[in-house]
C-alpha cells in the first residue's frame, strides 16, 4: 500500500517545527539563557510552545499514519492533517504572546484533544474491525 497522504502533513509540520526551534534559539539567545528558561517569561513561552508541539503533534501522526495504512478513508485523513496544522498553529500562536488571547491557546489545544482521543478511537475500531 503506498503512502501519500500523512507525508504531506508531516512535511508541513516539521517545517512549523523548524520554525519553532528557531525562536526558541532566538529567544535564549536575546535573552542570555543557555539552558532551561532563566525564569524569562519569552523564553519560558517560546520553550512551552516548543515543547507542546513536539508532544503532541508525533503521536497524532503516527495515529493518521496507522489509520492510511489500513485504508481508512483519504479525505478523512486529509481533514484530520488540515485540523492538525491549525491546531497547533494557534496553539503556538496563542501560547507564543505575553498578552495571551486563551482563546487561541484554547482552541488550538481542545482541537489536538479531539483528534488525538478520535484517532486513537479510529485505529482501535479498525483494528478490530478488519
Amino acid at each position: 500500500m503506498e503512502i501519500s497522504i500523512v507525508p504531506i502533513y508531516a512535511g508541513i509540520l516539521a517545517l512549523i517545527y523548524t520554525f519553532l526551534t528557531i525562536s526558541t534559539i532566538r529567544a535564549r539567545r536575546k535573552h542570555k539563557v543557555a539552558i532551561g528558561n532563566g525564569g524569562n517569561e519569552f523564553v519560558i513561552r517560546a520553550t512551552r510552545v516548543h515543547g507542546n508541539f513536539i508532544e503532541y503533534a508525533p503521536i497524532i501522526l503516527f495515529l493518521f499514519l496507522l489509520l492510511e495504512l489500513q485504508g481508512f478513508s483519504k479525505v478523512m485523513i486529509h481533514a484530520g492533517g488540515i485540523l492538525l496544522v491549525m491546531s497547533r498553529l494557534l496553539h503556538a500562536f496563542g501560547v507564543s504572546k505575553t498578552k495571551e488571547n486563551f482563546k487561541f491557546r484554547i482552541s488550538g489545544m481542545m482541537t489536538t484533544m479531539f483528534l488525538l482521543v478520535v484517532a486513537g478511537c479510529l485505529n482501535i475500531y479498525m483494528s478490530l474491525t478488519h
